[in-house]
């Protein structure tokens, strides 16, 4: 790997990692403004029947499944993390996948945002609640999840659709590029 490429590969994981932390500060930022407003009061109504702020410490995961089940929720926070970490490590320093890096950093942003609430507080902050169609109180860090879910699905479905886009995961390659012991002369 020559010193261009390193440079390169570097500043991708230094962006990735700030990145990633403003993505949890802005969450964790929300929810700590959440609790200063929103806690022990009325929701606060930013569209009459559609949108508003309503204060929630979520036990469980979406619909109020598996309530109290603090440890699985971490663990599998924890093991996200590392799959994209390793998947993020994985993928060619390429303009081509700097969108597969972005949902990444933001899935495992959403991750780590609310496993700190379940370390830290024993539950999760949820202050987002769409009334009009009365879906479940949710927060940003479950935003990132859930845009970088879609997003995933719907750039592997319609963007990355060669077999070639994902040579990089087949043994021997690193970030795209053949392994030195394999070149040939």
């Amino acid at each position: 790997m020559n010193a261009l490429q390193k440079r390169k590969n570097i500043t991708s994981y230094l962006l990735a990692l700030a990145g990633f932390a403003v993505a949890v500060f802005a969450d964790q930022l929300t929810k700590y403004l959440a609790v200063l407003f929103l806690k022990n009061a009325q929701p606060f109504t930013v569209i009459d029947g559609v949108f508003e702020f309503h204060y929630l410490e979520n036990r469980g995961a979406a619909f109020g499944l598996m309530q109290n089940r603090q440890f699985v929720f971490v663990i599998g926070a924890a093991a996200i993390f590392i799959i994209f970490a390793y998947l993020y490590g994985k993928l060619p320093h390429e303009k081509k996948y700097y969108p597969l890096r972005i949902c990444a950093v933001l899935l495992c942003a959403g991750a780590v945002g609310n496993m700190i609430d379940r370390l830290r507080l024993n539950y999760v902050i949820d202050f987002l609640y769409f009334k009009l169609i009365d879906f479940p109180i949710f927060n940003v860090a479950d935003c990132y999840v859930v845009i970088s879910c879609i997003s995933f699905v719907l750039l592997i479905s319609f963007y990355y659709r060669d077999d070639s886009d994902f040579d990089f995961l087949k043994s021997g390659k690193k970030n795209g590029t053949q392994d030195e012991s394999k070149k040939e002369n």
